[in-house]
């Protein structure tokens, strides 16, 4: 049911649930489409910024050998959102679509076979959240310990804090690899309703 957000003399209705479904698909065809296009002749050419600006949303700085992943079987992505947050629908699609992103950048620097292999198994996303009990951040810090001890990508996303929540919030964490593995690791998380 859409909850209704009133600013002064406007009100905003929450889009519904499955807009982040909406855009979770289209952030996977675009990056479907970037992967198809980086693997063919044309040269794609990327201009990153030095720095991140300071107010902008950002993923965790910590640098993860996925070198070592073997895309031996299926890859999947799973992303665990904070939801004690109180972020509304759209907010968590941003979130995810960033998360998505930086996991998407981390593997095709540095595991582009295991991006491949992703890629050709249509990018399966699950998205989670941490039952309702308990301390989400340290538990989502936690979980992104855990990622990379087992070599997998693992980027959490901090907002910027520009709409609805404090400045460099921790909101979600991607964490990306093979199969078996992402699903061992978020084994008790339940999905995102």
């Amino acid at each position: 049911m859409p909850v209704a957000f009133h600013f002064g003399h406007q009100s905003v209705m929450e889009p519904p649930s499955t807009l982040v479904a909406a855009v979770v698909v289209i952030t996977s065809v675009s990056l479907g489409y970037l992967a198809a296009r980086a693997s063919s002749d044309t040269k794609i050419q990327t201009v990153e910024p030095a720095q991140p600006e300071p107010d902008s949303d950002s993923e965790s700085d910590d640098d993860v050998d996925v070198s070592a992943l073997k895309p031996a079987d299926d890859c999947k992505l799973v992303l665990v959102v904070r939801t004690d947050l109180g972020m509304s629908t759209g907010k968590i699609a941003a979130q995810c679509s960033h998360a998505t992103l930086a996991c998407f950048k981390t593997l095709k620097g540095k595991n582009p076979a295991l991006l491949q292999r992703w890629a050709r198994t249509g990018y399966p996303t699950t998205t989670l959240r941490f039952p309702d009990n308990g301390d989400a951040l340290e538990t989502l810090q936690l979980l992104q310990a855990q990622a990379q001890s087992l070599n997998l990508c693992a980027r959490s996303i901090k907002d910027a804090g520009r709409t609805q929540i404090e400045a460099g919030s921790t909101t979600v964490l991607g964490v990306a690899g093979p199969s078996l593995l992402v699903e061992q690791l978020t084994e008790g998380l339940v999905g995102l309703e």
